[in-house]
């Protein structure tokens, strides 16, 4: 017999007051009696969803959840709720799909109701632990295979796989060159002209102290331009990341260069863009004790971005991409600056490399020569005014 109202107003009153004091047997025996009812609410297939849970119900519980679905596909209680299920059922791919999807609605929320932010919270928890049991259980499986160290690209997919890291890709904020490899960091050893240069580390560090130690013509490495608007760095204007320019906008800074006359000897053994009004591009960059460098990408993917590291103190870093290195003096660090990159001094002395820019090694004769010509032209270009 279909109950009244009055009574399913009573029921829904008794269920509430079974669940506050986590007596699911009665709550799921009252929201049973409601959900019997032709119209009855959402919420109360919720309520009976959770009574259900409770009592290690899962399957009625699972349909109860599927009912308020139909009618709000993206109730964030609902995902939650099947996630924890799924966990419980020991399906932890099922699970990780909900609580992921469950984490992405309660960011679009501009409120969370109710208890959703504790939820939220062990969702996220539970959710870190089951990716890492998935991870252990498959670099496992990988050992058993005979592959005791996974493949860094191998790792990296995995960590993206896992929701651990973004995917991270050329976003040059000046100009982009389609085909190129989605690729952050390159190895030295492909590129010949690395040993010299690492192996006159000392020399070249012998230079730059002497700049150091006087400071003169270093100045910010992030400048503001009145004739081009601000990006907003967090180091604008400030000294605390500075340059020491050797090559700038395509011609030597003469007082600086004549004071690195080894350094500009070496810079001619790589293929170091010539584009007139912009390159070649080298300087010292300066890192003051306790700076970070915030998470940036450069203007162009036609380059890589070469450091050498010269005057090395314990605590620096460069992240490019997911992975993160420690900078070493003399040992050379390539990578692509389109893609997101940033950098710590957490020593408590003066972090200084030399940076410069090279071509990618996947673009062709041709199309260096076409893009220099391009950027030359855009370089110099200067419409007529309007009359």
């Amino acid at each position: 017999m279909q109950l009244q109202r009055p009574d399913v107003h009573a029921e829904m009153q008794r269920g509430i007051t079974a669940l506050r004091r986590s007596d699911f047997p009665t709550a799921r025996d009252a929201f049973a009696q409601v959900v019997g009812a032709p119209d009855a609410p959402a919420q109360a297939w919720l309520f009976y969803a959770q009574g259900c849970a409770g009592c290690r119900d899962w399957e009625r519980s699972l349909h109860a959840l599927n009912r308020v679905a139909e009618v709000d596909p993206q109730n964030p209680f609902v995902m939650l709720m099947k996630a924890d299920i799924f966990a419980e059922k020991g399906d932890d791919r099922a699970a990780v799909s909900f609580y992921r999807a469950a984490i992405r609605r309660c960011a679009q929320l501009q409120q969370m109701p109710g208890d959703l932010p504790q939820r939220l919270q062990r969702a996220t928890a539970m959710l870190a632990r089951l990716e890492q049991r998935f991870e252990e259980w498959l670099r496992a499986h990988l050992a058993d295979e005979g592959l005791a160290q996974v493949p860094p690209r191998v790792s990296e997919a995995l960590a993206i796989a896992s929701d651990r890291q973004p995917i991270y890709l050329q976003q040059p904020t000046s100009f982009y060159f389609p085909g190129l490899p989605q690729q952050a960091w390159y190895s030295p050893e492909q590129f010949p002209w690395v040993a010299k240069l690492e192996a006159a580390v000392p020399e070249m560090r012998a230079e730059i102290e002497r700049v150091l130690a006087g400071e003169q013509g270093l100045e910010p490495y992030v400048q503001e331009h009145s004739e081009r608007a601000s990006q907003g760095h967090s180091l604008l204007n400030d000294a605390s990341w500075s340059a020491f320019h050797l090559w700038k906008n395509g011609k030597p800074v003469e007082e600086n260069a004549s004071r690195c006359p080894l350094i500009m000897r070496l810079l001619e053994l790589p293929p170091i863009p010539r584009i007139a009004g912009r390159s070649p591009m080298a300087l010292i960059s300066i890192l003051k004790p306790g700076t970070h460098i915030a998470p940036h990408t450069g203007m162009l993917n036609t380059r890589l971005i070469c450091h050498i590291p010269l005057v090395v103190p314990d605590g620096c870093r460069l992240r490019v991409g997911g992975e993160t290195r420690q900078v070493v003096e003399g040992k050379a660090m390539i990578f692509d600056d389109s893609i997101e990159h940033e950098a710590w001094n957490n020593s408590d002395a003066v972090r200084a490399v030399l940076l410069f820019e090279i071509w990618r090694p996947e673009l062709s004769d041709e199309e260096r020569i076409a893009l220099s010509a391009m950027f030359e032209a855009a370089s110099g270009y200067n419409p007529p005014s309007g009359d």
